[in-house]
């Protein structure tokens, strides 16, 4: 992970999750689309990094995929988190083959993989992260071009 920016404690953050059955991918993101955190975690630390992030970022919101068990991590964040703390379904349809693009826009590609198409390059570590990014942007997206 970069190192941490500076960024604003005063604006509202959005947490994006990516829940999955061994990992899961987390993101911090101000309103104003600065990213502050990602991290690829355990699933089995998800509740308690979250809970950590939420006492250091001014987190309002929760925005996770829903596809395949979102339905279950929903319930078991409300239950931990509290049924007051917002989460909100985004879709996540393709958004692994976008993050895999946006990994290498994040991160350009060193050495020979610079030869290689990027559509034959495997990012070198898991990017559920980055997929969480993605769901905070498609969150923020779907706002505005509600708001036009």
């Amino acid at each position: 992970m970069p190192p941490e920016q500076v960024f604003s404690l005063t604006q509202p953050m959005i947490l994006g999750f990516d829940p999955g059955k061994d990992k899961c991918g987390v993101a911090v993101m101000g309103l104003d689309r600065q990213l502050c955190y990602h991290e690829v975690i355990p699933s089995a630390d998800a509740t308690s990094v979250i809970k950590q992030l939420r006492d250091k970022y001014p987190i309002t919101l929760l925005v996770m995929g829903d596809q395949t068990t979102s339905k279950r991590w929903k319930k078991d964040l409300q239950s931990h988190l509290g049924e007051q703390f917002n989460i909100i379904l985004v879709d996540e349809r393709y958004s692994t083959l976008e993050a895999r693009d946006r990994y290498w826009q994040m991160y350009p590609p060193q050495g020979l993989n610079k030869l290689l198409p990027q559509g034959m390059r495997q990012p070198p570590r898991a990017i559920d992260d980055i997929v969480a990014i993605l769901l905070i942007e498609r969150y923020l997206a779907r706002l505005t071009s509600k708001n036009q």
